[in-house]
């Protein structure tokens, strides 16, 4: 048998890092790891958050500026999810490192050293991968970090259907969703989910009628009814039926659009029940296939299938590697500019297409995206406008 190796000074602090970050409150963690950084040679260290609109990072600490994500280096590590290292002007480097929680993009983490070498590489890109996992550990709890992510007041409405709403985006070695949602602090009745169980990714995108509390109210209802379902085993006509009962029973005025999938991961297949929603849209080697997966339309959720005089339809369909799925409500395509212009779905599915081309990664692709809407309509949308993408991408045999 081979002998332990001792632990060393690197061990140890390393040790009392991950014991004191911890325990940590927001306001602390910055003091913490400044201590272990010194410590470590690896220089002054800055965490910064990106906002929800993807548009800043905002330091974790005050005293440090706000930074513009398509104009800086630090934005340039975020975007690409990559390292990035720059001349200070105070002298010596500054390292900037994606703040990454597997498919989940946080912010970026600068430090700040003379020189830079392969073990303080190593050593940095370790803390970045940590520190990741503590912040999405850490604002389950904290309202510091959705105060530093915010940049005005959200709406109360707004709040609510947040609450409910998942990480922007979640992968594995086969697959990755991620999803954008706006206006971010006026949202009515737009949602999305997305969850793991054993080998199946399962997707939701929603659209509540109306852009109210009620509206909201509605959305969250059938969320919930989602999630409980969903978490019993229940099959997609199963979970459809039970959000059509809970919306009929408790908001009986109010109704919304849906779309329910579930993607087994080793195979491909992808099923998926229509609830009254546009129809997802299917991307196969930069091309949109046309009507690949419109199906005759249903009503929409809030209407029993015994009401309805239909019963829910499931439809599945087997995934390429590489094919993506698109899920979006009325809104990103029926955005107008002030020239009446919609956006419109060619526009839509094109921006996806060049941007997959140009090597960009889904989260960037839908963060382009957005933005790209918003600025369609000068930043004022009249509607909700979310959009939820699946990228399959097995591993080679």
């Amino acid at each position: 048998m081979g002998r332990s190796m001792p632990v060393g000074a690197g061990e140890r602090l390393w040790e009392e890092l991950v014991r004191t970050a911890q325990l940590a409150s927001p306001e602390e963690l910055s003091t913490v790891l400044r201590r272990y950084t010194e410590a470590m040679g690896v220089g002054r260290a800055v965490v910064y958050l990106v906002d929800i609109q993807q548009r800043f990072l905002v330091p974790l600490v005050d005293g440090e500026p706000i930074l513009e994500l398509d104009a800086s280096l630090a934005g340039w590590a975020y975007r690409t999810e990559s390292l990035r290292v720059e001349e200070s002007s105070a002298g010596g480097l500054a390292v900037w490192l994606p703040l990454a929680d597997g498919a989940e993009r946080l912010g970026v983490l600068e430090l700040s050293m003379e020189s830079l070498d392969g073990l303080k590489l190593w050593r940095c890109r370790t803390l970045a991968l940590f520190l990741a996992l503590i912040i999405t550990s850490k604002r389950t709890y904290s309202d510091t970090f959705a105060q530093r992510m915010r940049t005005r007041v959200m709406q109360l409405h707004t709040e609510m259907v947040r609450a409910f709403l998942p990480p922007r985006s979640i992968g594995t070695g086969r697959v990755v969703s991620t999803a954008v949602v706006e206006p971010a602090y006026e949202l009515g009745g737009d949602a999305f989910d997305h969850s793991f169980t054993e080998d199946v990714l399962h997707a939701t995108i929603l659209d509540g009628m109306g852009h109210d509390l009620a509206s909201g109210l509605a959305t969250s209802v059938a969320m919930a009814g989602c999630r409980n379902a969903r978490r019993t085993g229940a099959e997609l006509t199963e979970l459809a039926d039970t959000v059509d009962q809970a919306l009929a029973k408790w908001l009986p005025d109010q109704f919304c659009t849906g779309i329910f999938t579930q993607l087994h991961l080793p195979t491909g297949v992808l099923r998926w029940c229509n609830c009254g929603h546009p129809p997802p849209l299917l991307i196969r080697r930069h091309r949109l296939l046309q009507k690949a997966l419109e199906r005759p339309p249903e009503p929409p959720l809030g209407l029993p299938a015994s009401l309805a005089g239909t019963s829910r339809q499931v439809y599945d369909v087997n995934l390429e590697p590489g094919d993506r799925i698109l899920l979006y409500s009325d809104g990103v395509v029926e955005s107008r500019n002030e020239q009446g212009e919609e956006f419109g779905l060619e526009r839509f599915t094109d921006y996806v297409i060049r941007s997959t081309a140009a090597g960009q990664g889904a989260p960037e692709v839908l963060r382009l995206l957005i933005h790209a809407i918003l600025e369609h309509r000068r930043n004022e949308l009249t509607d909700d406008a979310t959009i939820l993408m699946i990228e399959w991408q097995p591993p080679e045999p």
